[in-house]
């Protein structure tokens, strides 16, 4: 079993990212693949690949100076519980355009153990943060 881990966004394979952040995450259902695309081209890309396959994916959102947000993380069902988001995360918090940030974010549901594990915590000041949610955009 080879596991490789890529933040070279050429070596990204569209057709699963899209197929996961479309049809299975709880985040982005319906989402179009030209959105999926732009928003990998604007963005560091991060991929899992076991046997050449890629398996998990994340998209960190950047000015790789100050600022960065962390999303789209995943790792499809069959290769959970093997360390590949953890190896994953490795990946992206030791890539050199995200060192010294000021500020790292991400939203989750449901994985804070994995991400408190590389330093994320809750919001220091909640009441500085807004928002614009649109959670239903993609469905029609």
């Amino acid at each position: 079993m080879s596991i490789v881990y890529s933040h070279n966004t050429p070596d990204m394979d569209a057709d699963v990212i899209h197929r996961f952040l479309s049809e299975h995450s709880t985040w982005s259902v319906g989402i179009p693949r030209e959105t999926v695309e732009k928003a990998m081209e604007n963005s560091l890309c991060f991929g899992v690949f076991l046997n050449d396959q890629q398996v998990g994916f994340a998209r960190v959102i950047t000015d790789r100076a100050t600022f960065a947000n962390l999303v789209d993380v995943f790792v499809l069902p069959e290769h959970r519980g093997k360390g590949l988001a953890k190896g994953l995360m490795n990946e992206v918090m030791m890539h050199p355009d995200l060192q010294g940030l000021r500020r790292f974010t991400l939203a989750t549901s449901d994985m804070h153990p994995l991400y408190r594990q590389f330093g994320f915590t809750d919001l220091a000041k909640p009441c500085t943060f807004m928002e614009i949610y649109r959670p239903d955009i993609y469905r029609s």
